[in-house]
């Protein structure tokens, strides 16, 4: 019984360290229904459970069927392809294997003694050991090449989360160089329980610091997005105040040309161009070019517009009547100020052509936004995410482009980004 419950426990732990490896490649698994997860991952372990006994004098077919079986349980997990998963499974077979080599390897050149004896439990210790140094492997891999276990935490930080695996590999490790000179079968099994114990604490540590950090790193995206759209609605209020200055000012503009129109009449000329003489110094440029039936778009179209003359980038666009869109005005605020910062941001450090083109219209229900500017600095790209190259407050890199595609998701849109080397452009369709 005692060892049926270490073999489960062993198995678990493997698939979990399977988990984490192909999270590193995948990214997080798709959202399915927990219970859904849990029966996926119970039937990759009894299925790998089966085929060791049954295969186990045929190592090479016992291999390629674990291989397969992996990749197939991983493509309904992560929802991916299976030839990434078939590749992913092949590397994650042959890192088990390398793992229990260097296991045994360090168990029969280093830690055992003179005589060589070696008890069930013995050669137990030696897997217990494996999986642990496997642990570490994974965590290393998803710290290096994938989308790492916690974004959020420092080189520092990470050296202090690898301290309990690291220190749970030196303990087993002393565990069994003890454990050939203990005669007493009770000792044996403790240090064995203990050893095991170690291998499970490790698992819930794991999870229980990836949860947390998840946590705190959404609630810290959260904290930025919810900052950044209070701090645009604010722009958006401002301009808005000002377009109804304007509207006052225009309303007051046709009183003072019915007053002149009345003067001119009278024939009161020398009243009528004194009074003009006043009045035109109080006249306010207008300076709406962009009209689309939407106070909101209005604003922000005009203020950036007038924004990218100023920065001497030219500034084209295309645009119909855009009183119908369905799309709420402070998700509009997103959309639009991040996508025109960032296409006048790239012009900016153009030096010679400098251009931003707009086209925002409804066409046959459909909403169509797209934004192409020209750019100089190479574009960054991590785990397949297109990255900002700004300097400054590196915590808000690419928080833009991903409340753009928060926004695009909420109304199930689809989005392109494209590039040439010249120009970039983001194009997004409303349906």
């Amino acid at each position: 019984m005692f060892c049926v419950i270490s073999s489960i426990v062993i198995i678990i732990f493997e698939l979990i360290c399977c988990q984490i490896f192909f999270e590193s490649f995948c990214g997080r698994p798709t959202e399915q229904d927990k219970w859904q997860k849990i029966l996926l991952m119970i039937l990759l372990g009894g299925c790998d459970t089966i085929c060791v006994f049954i295969l186990s004098h045929k190592f090479i077919i016992k291999q390629i069927v674990v291989i397969f079986l992996f990749a197939i349980i991983m493509h309904l997990y992560f929802h991916t392809s299976m030839r990434k998963t078939i590749a992913l499974s092949a590397l994650f077979q042959g890192l088990l294997l390398l793992t229990d080599y260097i296991a045994y390897t360090i168990n029969n050149t280093i830690l055992l003694n003179e005589k060589g004896n070696e008890s069930i439990l013995g050669e137990s210790l030696i897997i217990v050991f494996g999986k642990i140094i496997l642990f570490l492997c994974v965590l290393l891999i998803r710290k290096q090449f994938g989308k790492k276990l916690i974004d959020v935490l420092g080189d520092a930080e990470w050296i202090r989360f690898l301290f309990f695996p690291v220190f749970t590999v030196i303990i087993i490790a002393a565990i069994i160089m003890t454990f050939p000179y203990i005669k007493d079968p009770k000792q044996a099994n403790v240090l064995y329980i203990i050893a095991v114990g170690m291998v499970v604490m490790n698992a819930v540590v794991y999870y229980l610091i990836n949860d947390i950090v998840e946590r705190e790193a959404k609630l810290h995206e959260k904290e930025l997005f919810e900052l950044q759209v209070k701090n645009q609605m604010e722009v958006y209020h401002s301009i808005s105040k000002n377009l109804e200055a304007q509207k006052c000012k225009s309303h007051e503009f046709k009183n003072q040309i019915l007053c002149i129109e009345a003067l001119l009449k009278s024939q009161k000329y020398d009243e009528a161009c004194k009074y003009v003489n006043e009045i035109s110094k109080s006249i306010v440029k207008e300076h709406n070019v962009i009209d689309t039936n939407h106070t909101v778009i209005n604003s922000i179209l005009n203020i950036k517009y007038e924004e990218a003359i100023n920065k001497k980038i030219v500034f084209v666009f295309k645009i119909n009547d855009l009183s119908g869109i369905k799309i709420k005005e402070e998700d509009i605020v997103v959309l639009l100020a991040n996508l025109l910062n960032n296409a006048i941001e790239a012009c900016e450090k153009c030096e010679e052509k400098r251009v931003v083109k707009l086209k925002f219209m409804i066409e046959d229900g459909d909403v169509i936004l797209s934004v192409k500017n020209t750019y100089k600095q190479p574009l960054i790209y991590e785990n397949n995410e297109l990255k900002t190259s700004k300097a400054d407050m590196p915590e808000e890199h690419g928080i833009g482009i991903k409340n753009i595609i928060r926004i695009i998701e909420k109304y199930h849109g689809s989005y392109v980004i494209q590039n040439d080397g010249e120009e970039f452009y983001f194009s997004i369709l409303f349906t």
